[in-house]
């Protein structure tokens, strides 16, 4: 009998164990490997669990006719230690998401309006595109390059979600010709003349 008593107190204990079930990110203290501080859950309101800046389409008076308005744990405090996040994507006629990858995170694609040429290229450098309507979904494995291209006339929109709170972000094009890596070793690595890497410098603001 005692011992029967003691398995159901052992579980009842168990069973009321303190669980974390959030951690909204502390903005104001540095972020780690491990994400950000948590916010102490008696300072924490129901406000906090709400985003409203994916309703507003973004601004796409810019070189690429395009804008991403980021919904990741920076913006998004909530999101600390859940592995998730989300963004919006607003094309002008001609706009586009040029080649990038997320180094952190898988990325699902969700047109809202309009077309969406959109694709990736694999690590066997097979190409995968396809043209989206609204309502379709295409996904973007982790760390593969891909793109998204306005594919009509008029202006067209998407919501992306990633499975971490962080997903990272790298654009090709400006890893390139964004910086000061010096233009005699992007011509080196890459098959571009020293013409070529300087006029896209110029026009991707960058040096050397």
């Amino acid at each position: 009998m005692l011992r029967i008593i003691f398995l159901l107190s052992l579980l009842f204990a168990l069973s009321n164990a303190s669980v974390q079930d959030f951690c909204v990110a502390n903005l104001k203290r540095g972020e780690t490997p491990a994400g950000y501080q948590c916010i102490r859950p008696i300072h924490v309101k129901s406000k906090d669990f709400v985003f409203s800046g994916l309703g507003t389409a973004g601004n796409t008076t810019n070189i690429i006719n395009a804008a991403v308005t980021p919904g990741f744990v920076g913006q998004y405090p909530a999101l600390n230690g859940l592995g998730i996040s989300t963004a919006r994507l607003d094309l002008a006629p001609k706009g586009v998401i040029p080649m990038h990858t997320h180094p952190g995170a898988s990325e699902v694609l969700f047109v809202l309006t309009g077309s969406i040429t959109a694709g990736f290229i694999s690590s066997a450098n097979a190409v995968y595109v396809e043209t989206l309507k609204p309502g379709q979904v295409m996904i973007f494995p982790q760390g593969l390059l891909h793109f998204q291209i306005n594919a009509g006339k008029s202006s067209s929109s998407a919501f992306v979600s990633f499975n971490s709170a962080n997903p990272g972000l790298q654009i090709l094009d400006f890893a390139l010709f964004a910086n000061n890596l010096p233009t005699e070793l992007v011509v080196g690595t890459t098959f571009l003349d020293a013409a070529t890497v300087k006029k896209l410098k110029g026009v991707l603001g960058g040096t050397g």
